[in-house]
């Protein structure tokens, strides 16, 4: 192995620690509360009122996304369907922050992007040799695995917002015709 093949890897290595334990805790804050997150009816609450509905339903999901997507991408385990289950999550919580523009400060999608956008990264790239994948043999990181689980992820995603679009435009017009009747 060279030192490029090892500066590489120290690389991914690196990647996958801030990428994964980033996405783990925000799957923790989501499941369990923990850092000071609601838990699951907490959390939600909050699917409901961005329009992700059945709210439970939305918030486990997310939470197992995030959570068990993260904990494998920090492991380097089964690299392509984590990245890819992160990187779905990260494109829901995208869907609902986008019209608030590009800049966390201001509710925006910044850190969401950027989460998957680096999920997605690595679902494509690999984990390197310092991973569990690498352990294993790289049998749940095939090359023709990351492209799979990149489409299937998006399909479902894409399902799941546009669903999710949809009964917040139904939600827009039900209040825009109540108030147009109270005047």
């Amino acid at each position: 192995m060279t030192s490029s093949d090892r500066r590489r890897d120290l690389g991914l290595l690196l990647l996958r620690l801030g990428v994964g334990g980033t996405l783990a805790a925000h799957g923790a804050h989501k499941l369990f509360g923990w850092g000071g997150g609601g838990g699951i009816k907490s959390t939600a609450t909050f699917m409901d009122s961005v329009g992700f509905e059945p709210g439970k339903l939305s918030a486990i999901a997310a939470g197992l996304a995030e959570g068990g997507g993260g904990t494998l991408l920090t492991l380097g385990l089964a690299t392509p369907a984590a990245g890819a289950l992160a990187t779905g999550s990260m494109a829901g919580a995208t869907a609902t922050t986008w019209p608030n523009g590009f800049f966390a400060q201001n509710g925006g999608f910044e850190l969401s992007a950027v989460l998957g956008t680096a999920a997605a990264a690595l679902a494509i790239s690999g984990p390197g040799r310092y991973s569990l994948d690498h352990v294993f043999h790289n049998v749940l990181n095939r090359p023709w695995m990351a492209p799979v689980a990149l489409a299937a992820v998006g399909t479902g995603t894409a399902l799941v917002v546009r669903r999710r679009d949809r009964h917040v435009q139904k939600l827009k017009e039900h209040k825009a015709a109540t108030e147009a009747t109270a005047r």
